[in-house]
């Protein structure tokens, strides 16, 4: 038996590693992904504290031409991951449009749940473009939930983006 259900997105600019990163997660398999058409949904039953809870998460696209389909994907989510490719700096900069397509699509504003930004291909720290303070400052002034980096090759992090979430979603439930 489940002590709760939630529903959370991520998203980004294409090629960032969502789906890659999502896969890992899940799967626990590094596999290098092609592009997402739309999006992809994946659950997860996870045990926090005790309590069991099942992850649904829904991966978008990241290419405009999609981003049409995140309204009615987003309505009830409950946390999300904003992510970015630590070795472009240009799919950190347009986090503002993303965040706005969400909150006009969230009963309340974006800031009411717990969004933590992540930069992925941590693994690719010599060819870095975004360095860790301005992704913190970013996602500071943005009043985002946290900041992780992580590799989706390498594993490092992948556990903790997403429990960090759920544990997050969890307070906001009182279930912990």
């Amino acid at each position: 038996m489940r002590d709760a259900v939630f529903k959370m997105f991520i998203c980004g600019e294409g090629g960032v590693g969502k789906t890659t990163l999502t896969n890992r997660y899940v799967t626990g398999i590094f596999k290098d992904q092609s592009m997402t058409i739309g999006l992809d949904f994946y659950l997860k039953d996870v045990e926090i504290e005790d309590r069991k809870v099942s992850l649904q998460i829904w991966d978008f696209a990241g290419e405009s031409r999609f981003r049409a389909l995140i309204g009615g994907y987003v309505r009830g989510a409950t946390g999300g991951i904003f992510m970015y490719d630590i070795t472009r700096y240009s799919t950190l900069i347009n986090i503002d449009e993303w965040l706005e397509i969400i909150g006009q699509n969230l009963k309340d504003s974006y800031e009411d749940i717990p969004i933590i930004l992540v930069g992925g291909k941590a693994d690719l720290d010599e060819i870095r473009s975004v360095t860790k303070e301005d992704a913190i400052e970013v996602g500071k002034s943005r009043h985002l939930y946290g900041f992780i980096e992580c590799s989706a090759k390498s594993g490092q992090n992948v556990e903790s983006v997403f429990t960090s979430l759920a544990r997050a979603m969890m307070e906001n439930a009182n279930l912990i």
